[in-house]
This record gives structure tokens, sequence and C-alpha cells, in this order.
């Protein structure tokens, strides 16, 4: 038997560590079914009914769900590309911006932003399994919790045939409701907020749909063949999480139009209640639907999570490290959800909404270092080096995401909170561009400043710059060595 995990296996045996050319598989168009069953479901639809109960008509609706989508999207397939040129997920990577000890910053607010989607995802799943096989709230939120469970756990291979199944399921369902819902819209609906100031907000939301994304994609195109086009990458990914969030949020913009308070009461009972004949089945393919974006959670927390404390990205017998800690994330997570009320989860929510605000920074930060600063060119290895090129920490870095957060809050326009920018533009909420600028400029001449430094013929070579390499070659020192026996 080979040392190295099989690429046959359906149970991942890597964890974190870089995965070698001869484990390398699948196709590019796998991303677009992976991030289509990610986003046509409930949750993407709910969220699109936002444009409409904020008060746009809806063209206007319409207008701000494709802008917001569309360039959100942008910054998430980027971030794709990450993943066949490194083959590793996408937070260890910035140990290369933050260094070492440095990036267990992003890592810890993932990892929260992780936990706050999972306990939504219950609550939301827990209603509907109780709703379909009329069973109690609690035993609803086992279920769905345990289908998320065993997903998550057997890992990359599931969750990406999980996706393309499934994603045919969601296809089919959206599109029946596209069409039943179309007819019934009102020649003239008049919206009752329609200024400038409510476009922004809306498109500020749609697009920071898309750009939490991005702490996820590379997890899953880092199996992808290095020799997979960049476009390729891109592309897929951005066709199935942009056209596909946008088509089902402004599904979800005819839906407020249609119903009412009655899809915010019960959003599932409500849709199902359009085909009543097949109303068991629309509903079982909603539930399902959710599978895909819900088992993300458990199994992005424990890539990112062991990211922050794995010096070598190995885990000793990484399927039963990442079963254990996905067990224990979703007992953590069933409690909690059984227990939430609505003054809960509204906290929960916003917390969450807090922790987007701090990946912008995050994300303007990441991709400057990757496309303008290094251009792609990393030393694998050395991400597993506490003492290796990039350093222990950052500080720079460091303080540009933290100042960064700091000039987005004048922009803000949340619930508990509405920044003086925000409010002199009419309630527009535009912090994610001031974060995405302000972000990206600062580390782009912190970046190019300090390497100027190392790179100077007068100046020493310091950690802050490695040797340019990418690749199968570039493995942590028994990178290959199997995981699933020791």
């Amino acid at each position: 038997m080979s040392d190295s995990p099989r690429r046959s296996s359906t149970l991942e045996q890597r964890a974190i560590d870089h995965v070698p050319a001869d484990e390398r598989h699948g196709k590019p168009w796998h991303l677009f079914t992976l991030w289509f069953a990610s986003n046509v479901q409930i949750t993407g639809l709910v969220n699109g009914a936002l444009a409409v109960t904020l008060g746009l008509d809806l063209p206007w609706a319409v207008f701000s769900i494709l802008v917001g989508n569309l360039v959100g999207g942008l910054f998430m397939a980027y971030h794709s590309v990450q993943g066949p040129k490194l083959g590793i997920p996408q937070m260890i990577q910035s140990r290369a911006q933050f260094g070492f000890y440095g990036a267990i910053l992003p890592v810890a607010i993932v990892v929260a932003m992780y936990f706050g989607f999972a306990l939504e995802g219950a609550v939301v799943n827990g209603h509907a399994v109780a709703d379909w096989i009329h069973v109690p709230y609690a035993a609803g939120v086992i279920l769905s919790n345990l289908a998320t469970l065993a997903v998550a756990a057997v890992g990359y291979k599931l969750i990406h045939a999980v996706s393309k199944y499934l994603s045919l399921v969601s296809g089919v369902v959206f599109l029946a409701l596209f069409v039943q819902l179309a007819r019934h819209l009102p020649a003239h609906y008049h919206g009752t907020s329609v200024n400038a100031g409510t476009v922004l907000l809306a498109i500020s939301i749609f697009a920071s749909w898309q750009i939490t994304w991005a702490p996820y994609v590379s997890d899953y195109s880092r199996y992808l063949p290095e020799s997979t086009p960049a476009k390729s990458t891109f592309w897929w990914t951005y066709l199935g999480a942009a056209v596909g969030g946008s088509w089902v949020m402004v599904i979800g913009a005819f839906a407020a139009v249609v119903g009412g308070d009655a899809l915010g009461d019960n959003s599932i009972g409500f849709l199902a209640h359009r085909f009543p004949a097949v109303s068991g089945l629309l509903v079982a393919a909603l539930v399902l639907g959710g599978i895909p974006g819900s088992a993300q959670s458990p199994y992005g927390a424990f890539l990112t999570a062991l990211s922050g404390v794995s010096p070598t990205g190995r885990a000793k017998a990484a399927p039963r490290a990442r079963t254990l800690f996905i067990v224990a994330f979703t007992a953590v997570t069933t409690v909690f959800a059984l227990l939430a009320g609505a003054h809960t989860m509204d906290l929960f929510q916003n917390i969450i909404l807090i922790l987007l605000y701090l990946l912008i920074p995050w994300t303007a930060i990441n991709l400057t270092d990757y496309y303008l600063v290094r251009h792609g060119d990393y030393a694998v290895q050395a991400f597993f080096r506490k003492d290796g090129p990039y350093g222990r920490c950052d500080t720079g870095a460091v303080v540009i995401f933290l100042l960064t957060i700091a000039a987005e809050i004048p922009f803000i326009n949340c619930p508990f909170y509405e920044g003086p920018v925000a409010k002199a533009l009419g309630d527009a909420d535009i912090s994610w561009i001031i974060g995405l600028i302000v972000g990206a400029l600062a580390y782009y001449l912190h970046a190019t400043h300090r390497r100027a430094g190392v790179l100077s013929p007068t100046s020493a070579k310091t950690p802050a710059e490695p040797a340019p390499s990418s690749g199968h070659s570039d493995l942590p020192s028994g990178s290959t060595t199997s995981h699933g026996s020791a």
C-alpha cells in the first residue's frame, strides 16, 4: 500500500496539509455545482426578499440583487483560484500575510463566523424538518444536524458529490417556483423607500453574501490538479455562486412581492403552498437542498481551527480528528439551537453581521498579496514553519487589518449602529467598499515597501521574503505521509 492517502478513498484522509499531485482530482465544472447548490437554497431566497422588505420596488430590487451578487462574486471567485495553485485550504494561506501567529486573528474571526452560520442553519433547518415530518422542533434540529454531520465528517468528496446531485434538485424546484411566482406578480408594485441610500444598502447586503464565502472557497478547489487553468477555476466558481445567488434572490424578491408578511412568518410553508398537490415533496427538496451549505460550516470550522493551532498542518489520523471536532462542533450548535429564542437569534445575527465587517479587510489583504504583491508565487512549505520566511507575526499587516476595520465604522448601517457618513448618505452602507479600498491600498504599500527593503542590494535577506515556489515540490517535511493510520 502507498504511504500516501489513496486518491480513490471517499473518506478524506488529509487535513490542512498540502495535497500532492498524485492525489489531485476533479474537474473545474464541479465548482459550479458546489457553489450553485450552496447558493440556491432557502436562505438565499429569504436574503433576496430583503430588497423588497427594505422598501424597494421590484425593478430596483432586482437591480440591487444583480449588482451585489455579480460584484461580490468576483472576490470569492478570485479566492477560489488559489486552491489548485497552492493545494492548501484557504485560511492557512493567511500566514503569508500576517505571519504564523499573526494569522490566528483572522482565523478566530472565521471560526466564530462558521459557528454563527451553523447556528442559523440549525434553527432554520430544524423548523423545516419539524414541519416536513411532523416532529417536535428539537427532533427536527437533531435530525438535520445529524445529516450535516455525516456529510461534513466524510469530507471533501462527499460534499462535492452531494452538491452535484442536489444542485439538480434545487435547480428544478426553484425553476418551478420562479415560474409560479412570476405568474402572480402584480402589474404594479410600489416600494415604500425607493432612493439611492436604500439601493446602496441593498447592494451591500447582497455583495456581502458573496464575500462571506471567501474564507470557504479554496477549501473546495484545493484538490483540483495544479495545471487547472485559473480562468476555468474562476469562471465555474463565479457562475455557480454569483449567477446562482442572483437567480435565487430574484425569486426571493418575487416571493416577497407576492406573499408579503406570509413569507417572513414561514418561508418554507409559504413556498410549499404554491404547489399544494406536491407540497411534501417540495418541502423535502428545500430541506435537502440546504445540506451542502450547512455541511460547509463544521467542515470549514475544522480546517480553519486547525490552521490556527497546527504548526505542521498534519493532523494525526485526520479522519478521526475531523470527525471528533465536527461531532463536538455540531453538539454545541445543537444545544444553542435548542436553547435559542427570538432574542438570542437576533443577538447572534448581529454578532455575525459584525464578523462580516471584520472579514472585508482580510479579503482585501489576502487578494492584494496573492495577485498584486506575490503574483501567486509562494513557498508552500513555509506555511508550515513557525520560524520560516513568513515570520511569526507581521505587525504591519495586523495593524492595517485593525485600522481598516476602524475606517469602515463611519460608513456602517446595521440594526444596532448607523455611522455618521452612512446617515449622511441617506442610510447607504458602503463600508465594504471602503474596507476593500483602504485594506488593499494600505497593505500593498506596506508589502511593497517591505519587499523593497528585503530585495535591496544593501539589505540582508529577512524572514519577510521567501524564495518563490509553488506546487508539490514545496511540500512540508513528511507531508506525503498517510494520515489514515497514524
